[in-house]
């Protein structure tokens, strides 16, 4: 069993690594609200997965591949404002 010393010097060690990954996740899920709610949904998803990219591969991984999704529906969305003029 761990003494309450233990538990408390391990917060100290990664408290940074908690403070992150508490925000990012409160982000990301207020991010995940946005979509069905009012709100800029997919900026603030993005936002969510900086921040936790900052500590965890997987979210670095994933703001990645929703950078090149927005990049390919922001040429889309050109090349359709085009067509139409």
């Amino acid at each position: 069993m761990s003494s309450p010393l233990q538990v408390i010097r391990f917060l100290l060690r990664n408290s940074r690594r908690i403070g992150i990954s508490i925000a990012g996740a409160v982000v990301l899920l207020a991010g995940l609200a946005m979509v069905v709610l009012p709100g800029p949904g997919l900026l603030v998803i993005a936002a969510g997965l900086a921040i936790l990219g900052t500590e965890y591969a997987w979210a670095a991984a994933a703001l990645e591949r929703t950078k090149e999704a927005g990049r390919k529906a922001g040429r889309a969305a050109r090349s359709v404002g085009r067509r139409r003029r």
